[in-house]
């Protein structure tokens, strides 16, 4: 397993928080995810096998949130 920490921009509350935990532990091969809200950050335990970096952070884009590594 390997862990990636990225910055979340976008998100304003709690729902926010939960809507790119959600998005991201519905992924395959990701085993973990721990979001905050300050600072906009997550945090991600995945197999590098079954997905790429690139792959987790377009799915927080496209749930409507920035993203900077």
């Amino acid at each position: 397993m390997t862990t990636i920490q990225f910055t979340v921009t976008g998100m304003t509350c709690g729902g926010c928080v939960n809507s790119v935990q959600n998005v991201l532990t519905a992924l395959p091969g990701v085993q973990s995810v721990s979001v905050t809200l300050d600072p906009g950050q997550a945090k991600v335990v995945y197999d590098p096998d079954r997905i790429a970096p690139a792959t987790l952070m377009q799915t927080v884009i496209d749930a409507g949130f920035g993203v900077t590594h």
